[in-house]
């Protein structure tokens, strides 16, 4: 199993862990599947009231769709399958608050997730960075996603430096991305003391707020994430050459943490 799922007893808390540490818990299509299908689960569970979404380890909470992982597509020039396309809380129209609990790394197809949960807890260890131009990609889906979260001039300089910077967990919490910093250690329980507290008042109110909380977005946000296909299908350079400036990675300059 790639994706490691604890529900609470009493206290209404699932636990749904990202289980590929030693692949930085990239998201290959067993994983992508197993998302949507335990966000759909939790919609008839109503043991499930809260949620807390994290990664195994301490060096990444996600990296992103795995380059190992191989996605057909269909022949059509209009049509393009994204693996990662459902593998948020809200495109299974679960409404359910999730908490997200940040260790390590963050970055590309993270967002995704990062997206659409409530609000984010990260260890002040964690960084957020988006390497999509430095491989010749176009980024779009996270970039519409990390637009509605963070100022604008935040989400286009990390969308736009790629690999060259990595934003650290003080700055997002400088900038609102993140909602609450704890050391590493204690980064587990600050995330479930948040979940058990939203898991203990009336559930159809606090279901009702995040429902109320998206609308306020979601008109914004679909469409703008309409456009992401095309964007995509124009700007990414074709996939060899998107492989070997990823195979180049290792002699990249490091990367500037601000």
């Amino acid at each position: 199993m790639t994706l490691r799922v604890e529900r609470g007893g009493t206290d209404g808390v699932a636990v749904v862990t990202l289980d590929r540490e030693r692949r930085h818990n990239a998201i290959d299509l067993e994983t992508a599947a197993a998302l949507t299908a335990v966000w759909r689960e939790f919609r008839y569970d109503d043991g499930v009231r809260a949620v807390v979404l994290t990664g195994a380890g301490r060096a990444a909470f996600c990296t992103g769709i795995d380059r190992a992982a191989s996605v057909p597509q269909p022949g059509s020039p209009y049509s393009a399958d994204d693996p990662l396309a459902a593998i948020g809380p809200k495109a299974a129209d679960l409404w359910k608050p999730v908490v997200a609990a940040v260790n390590g790394m963050a970055c590309g197809g993270a967002f995704y997730l990062l997206g659409e949960a409530e609000f984010i807890i990260a260890s002040d260890t964690a960084t957020f960075f988006d390497p999509h131009t430095s491989y010749g990609m176009v980024s779009a889906y996270e970039a519409v996603y990390m637009a509605q979260r963070m100022p604008f001039g935040e989400a286009a300089r990390m969308s736009l430096m790629g690999t060259a910077e990595r934003l650290s967990a003080r700055r997002a919490y400088e900038i609102g991305l993140v909602s609450e910093l704890a050391a590493p250690a204690e980064l587990p329980e600050a995330a479930l003391r948040a979940a058990r507290t939203l898991a203990g008042f009336p559930t159809e109110a606090v279901q009702g707020t995040v429902r109320a909380l998206w609308s306020a977005k979601q008109a914004a946000l679909q469409q703008a994430l309409a456009q992401a296909p095309a964007l995509i299908a124009l700007g990414n350079l074709p996939p060899e050459r998107q492989a070997a400036l990823f195979a180049g990675r290792r002699t990249a300059p490091e990367p500037q943490v601000r």
